[in-house]
């Protein structure tokens, strides 16, 4: 009898906690649609802010942390592969005076294991496009009121 009891209550109770979810996300409709079957929707591909490298103004940053956002085109350039990585031609500790051009930044020569400094970039780091990325001029896919910490 008891055992029939909390059986009979845990029912009831999660009978409540489903109509109770079920009515508060009622009204939200997914991005996707609600027919996952159906061939996604997707914009046309958005072009990429920047022309030619040193000709539009470095992009601002939101917050502190944030690698920097690539302010020009990157179609245009080589491969970033095992064998070469094309941002080096402009951006390497060697070359970045000469092509007036940003250097990668300190945390670049780190060991991300042993965290000594290093003569070159550390090989974690060879693949820029990881963290670093064009802007695009596109709207958000969801409304936000983000403010980033950075004063510009």
């Amino acid at each position: 009898m008891k055992r029939t009891f909390v059986y009979s209550l845990s029912l009831v109770v999660a009978a409540v906690l489903v109509v109770g979810c079920a009515e508060q996300f009622a009204g939200i409709k997914p991005m996707r649609g609600t027919d996952v079957a159906a061939e996604d929707k997707a914009d046309a591909p958005k072009a990429y802010v920047g022309g030619r490298p040193g000709t539009t103004k470095n992009i601002a940053r939101t917050f502190s942390t944030q690698p920097p956002l690539i302010p020009h085109e990157i179609e245009k350039f080589g491969d970033v592969n095992l064998e070469e990585n094309s941002c080096m031609d402009c951006h390497a500790a060697a070359n970045y005076q000469k092509k007036n051009a940003p250097k990668i930044g300190d945390s670049h020569f780190i060991d991300p294991v042993t965290g000594k400094k290093l003569a070159e970039s550390s090989a974690a780091r060879w693949n820029c496009m990881q963290c670093h990325v064009p802007q695009v001029d596109a709207p958000p896919l969801v409304e936000n009121t983000f403010v980033g910490n950075v004063r510009n």
